[in-house]
């Protein structure tokens, strides 16, 4: 029973690892804003770290328009 919790535990952890490490080479990228892996990790961040993202993003691509999930009511317009 305790390995098997172990392994649980193991591979909980390596996803949690992977998962934040790929949102936060979308947030530090300099590419694109529209990775579509990317916007759906940021959607899933809780509040706050989402619109620390999304802060991210728009200080990076300031002049295009935001992805799903950092974008304003019209949609054209950063929060």
């Amino acid at each position: 029973m305790k390995r098997l919790l172990r392994l649980l535990l193991t591979i909980a952890l390596a996803v949690v690892i992977f998962t934040g490490f790929r949102w936060y080479r979308y947030i530090t990228n300099t590419d694109s804003p529209y990775d579509e892996i990317g916007i759906t990790l940021n959607n899933a961040m809780p509040g706050p770290i989402n619109s620390w993202g999304c802060a991210k993003l728009k200080i990076t691509f300031a002049g295009s328009l935001p992805p799903y999930g950092c974008a304003a009511a019209d949609g054209t317009q950063w929060k």
